[in-house]
This record gives structure tokens, C-alpha cells and sequence, in this order.
């Protein structure tokens, strides 16, 4: 073993698999195995410091002895092998219609609800350039604090894009006209059992 130019060696762990039927049957025992382990390391190095654990587990667990102890002993090693995979993160981006959310390479995007009611609007008439006036009409309702118009929807979407980040281009710019959604290859769209309520 070569050190870091940070760390050096101070010592070790020695993990041993063997069960005390075992140890006895060879006319031993754990705890005369250990002090006999203890003694040999103080001959090769004397004033060695050691400390030793016998690992209990409940009778007919089954497996290696060397795993058990290993376990037992909270070897970090083992327990990780213990832990279940951490499932990546789905790369790209899906367009959770029936949920209502966006979500981005695993995380959900932070839209607003009027920012998803666009983005739905344009994903649902998908390659289909959308006039501001449309868009206005369809998802601002008369009576709204918020007097809409073109500059209206140009900062909304601005926004959109905004938080959808390196996807940004699926929302399109359709110069003089309004805006279209353009699907790519990193994105997927679920639109659920029932029919978005803006398609009639």
C-alpha cells in the first residue's frame, strides 16, 4: 500500500469468518483464536495497541461467516452492498399532462399553474404556431386582475423557458405569429386516461 501525501497507515482491520462449531471442532475456540491473534501482533510489534469484537448473529441466519461478521462489524464496504441501487435520474425532459407538472432531467420543473396552463396549451397543439390573441383568449378568462395582452405572453413564456432551462427550445418562437412546440428526442409526454379540458 502507498500513502497519500495527506494520509499515512495507522493500523488495520482483519476480518475472520469462523463459527464457534467450527473453531471447536478444530479444538478451538473464538475467544482463545483472538487471544492467540492479540499475542502475535504484540510479537511483531511490541506495544501494539489492538482491539477485538466476536460477532454475534441470530442462530440459522444463513450466509458467509465472513459476510455476517463483516456486517455485524459495520464494514462500510458491506453495508453498502446491503443498500438497493439508486435509480438514476431520467435524462430529458416529461411533460406530465395528467399531473400537471414538468420535469426536468428527474426533478420537477417550478412552474406556475398559468406557465403550465401555456405550456400545455402549445404541447397539445404540438408543430402548430399559436397566435398570442389565441393563447390570450383560451387561458385568461374575462374579469382577471392581470389585463393580458402580446406583452403579456411574451414575458409568461419568457419565464417558461426560463425555468425549462437547457430544454428551452421546445417552446418556439415563431417570428410576428406567436409560438409553437417543437418535440425533440429528450422529451416525452404523458397525457393521462382523459382529455385535456382546452381541447374542444
Amino acid at each position: 500500500m502507498t500513502p497519500s501525501s495527506s494520509s499515512e497507515p495507522r493500523g488495520f482491520a482483519l476480518y475472520v469468518g469462523i463459527s464457534e462449531t467450527d473453531a471447536l471442532a478444530a479444538g478451538q475456540s473464538l475467544q482463545q483464536i483472538v487471544t492467540n491473534l492479540k499475542a502475535s501482533v504484540e510479537n511483531f510489534v511490541p506495544g501494539s495497541e489492538t482491539h477485538a469484537a466476536i460477532a454475534l448473529a441470530p442462530r440459522g441466519a444463513g450466509g458467509k461467516d465472513l459476510d455476517i461478521v463483516r456486517m455485524a462489524l459495520h464494514d462500510p464496504v458491506a453495508l453498502a452492498k446491503l443498500q438497493p441501487p439508486t435509480p438514476a435520474k431520467a435524462a430529458g425532459v416529461k411533460i406530465d399532462i395528467s399531473r400537471k407538472r414538468v420535469i426536468l432531467d428527474g426533478e420537477i420543473a417550478p412552474l406556475t399553474f398559468k406557465e403550465f396552463e401555456m405550456l400545455q396549451f402549445l404541447v397539445l397543439r404540438e408543430g402548430q404556431t399559436v397566435k398570442r390573441e389565441v393563447i390570450i383568449e383560451a387561458l385568461w378568462v374575462e374579469g382577471e386582475e392581470e389585463t393580458p395582452s402580446a406583452r403579456t405572453i411574451d414575458v409568461h413564456v419568457r419565464r417558461l423557458r426560463g425555468k425549462l432551462a437547457r430544454f428551452e427550445d421546445i417552446v418556439r418562437t415563431v417570428r410576428g405569429v406567436g409560438y409553437r412546440f417543437d418535440r425533440h428526442a429528450d422529451v416525452a409526454i404523458e397525457y393521462g386516461v382523459a382529455p385535456s379540458p382546452d381541447m374542444i
